[in-house]
């Protein structure tokens, strides 16, 4: 089920309408139901999935709680039983397609398998558990069916946030209040996400997708359309991580925050913590951390956790080029002496050059094609195609400026009327909220296509 359909607000009208006449275990098994519903909407069979999943990692978290020497191995089996389905599902074809190039396999077609959506992310969040479980930090959760609405909480089920069960969990098992300010906020986030969905992502992915499939674009026109992919990339995600967090709030829950202004940032450091932030941190706490972390071989940990990162977005070598290209910017950054304090505008301006560097290789997936872009001549160009980029820049911008907007506000009041600015703030945002909401009836793409990273 999307997130942008009618059917979804049908849906959650209908749990809305119960929830809160109902005891915290019918709200749970309401939550269960729900789960299965959405995830299972267009292909019941992922259900099976998450199911395995689900109750692999809720066995594996009893067995960890009473083994002695044998603990390993449950943490063997959970590793074994999500990586497999990830490993088998997601890579399976790209693995056979490169032996298959290589001429070491049967040159005969690869059967195409389906992605179940959310599967990368459900994976993650699942071992987080064990993982805890079984270095002591946390213990294991005897109730199933409270672990169970962990796993399959429908709000964030397909594309994060990426929750940690320390946070998750007590919320599942404690008692729901309805809180009347966590309610509007969470109504207020929802219309925001889906203005950035429907309105940013969905018009913009239009000039992009028209760029992207042209046979010989020229210098300005391709880079107008990675300015434009980093627009949508980023209001599309975010919107996903907007709507999630504004329906928990409604069922009383609170997400993590996956998102921070990333093209502030001052570095590729700071980019990684502004930007997908559950999923960086995962991979802090449970690939770089083991490997050593900070204390032996830090450059190869680095590059190790980024080119896992770059493979984990998706089965294709432009991802694992992309994350070691980040990889290698961290690296670089690292050794660079400290600018000075006033140099933070062009340090912003960098970084954001050198993540749409990134982003042209993240789209693109054909590797000749990739390095005959990247090696584009300006001076080659056209006049009549500058001019054309230039009105396509335009629309891009148009697209782009509720999002500066927003990012704007957001630090000015934020900094200047500190903790209570959501409060003092509320009659303008209630207004831009309305306006929002306009926008989406009269400026809604009839397009409509996924969110991006449904594919991962």
């Amino acid at each position: 089920m999307l997130f942008q359909s009618f059917e979804y607000l049908a849906f959650l009208a209908a749990i809305l309408s119960v929830w809160w006449q109902l005891p915290r275990r019918g709200q749970n098994a309401l939550l269960l139901v729900a789960g299965a519903i959405f995830y299972g909407w267009v292909h019941p069979w992922f259900l099976v999935l998450l199911v395995t999943s689900t109750l692999t990692d809720y066995a594996c978290g009893l067995g960890l709680g009473r083994a002695g020497k044998g603990r390993r191995r449950w943490l063997v089996l959970s590793l074994a039983v999500n990586l497999g389905m990830l490993g088998y599902f997601k890579y399976r074809d790209f693995f056979l397609d490169n032996v298959m190039a290589l001429g070491l396999g049967f040159s005969e077609p690869t059967l195409r398998l389906i992605l179940p959506v959310g599967i990368s992310f459900y994976t993650f969040q699942t071992l987080c558990y064990t993982i805890d479980v079984y270095r002591g930090r946390l213990e294991p959760h005897r109730d199933l069916l409270d672990y169970a609405v962990y796993v399959s909480f429908f709000p964030q089920l397909v594309a994060g946030p990426i929750e940690r069960a320390q946070r998750l969990l007590p919320q599942v098992a404690n008692e729901r209040r309805f809180d009347p300010v966590a309610a509007r906020e969470g109504l207020l986030l929802m219309v925001w996400g889906f203005f950035k969905k429907l309105v940013v992502a969905d018009n913009v992915s239009i000039t992009v997708d028209r760029i992207f499939s042209l046979n010989d674009p020229s210098w300005p026109l391709l880079w107008v359309g990675v300015l434009g992919f980093g627009v949508q990339i980023f209001a599309d995600f975010s919107a996903y991580t907007d709507i999630a967090r504004g329906t928990a709030r409604l069922l009383g829950f609170e997400l993590a925050e996956n998102f921070r202004h990333p093209y502030l940032a001052r570095g590729p450091s700071e980019f990684w913590r502004r930007w997908h932030i559950t999923l960086s941190t995962w991979f802090r706490d449970y690939v770089y951390i083991p490997l050593g972390g900070n204390r032996r071989r830090h450059s190869v940990n680095l590059l190790i956790v980024f080119l896992v990162s770059g493979l984990w977005h998706g089965a294709s070598w432009n991802f694992v080029l992309w994350g070691f290209y980040w990889g290698v910017l961290l690296l670089i950054a690292q050794r660079m002496p400290a600018p000075p304090r006033w140099a933070w505008p062009i340090q912003i301006v960098v970084t954001f050059a050198l993540t749409h560097v990134g982003w042209l290789i993240f789209r693109e997936r054909d590797g000749d094609w990739l390095w005959r872009l990247l090696t584009l001549d300006p001076r080659s160009t056209p006049e009549a195609d500058w001019r054309f980029a230039g009105l396509l820049f335009v629309h891009v911008a148009v697209c782009a400026a509720p999002l500066v907007l927003q990012t704007a506000l957001d630090v000015t009041t934020r900094a200047r009327l500190g903790e209570r600015w959501e409060e003092r703030t509320l009659p303008w945002r209630a207004l831009g909220a309305s306006l929002l909401f306009l926008g989406i009836l009269t400026l809604r793409s009839s397009r409509g296509p996924d969110f991006i990273y449904f594919q991962f």
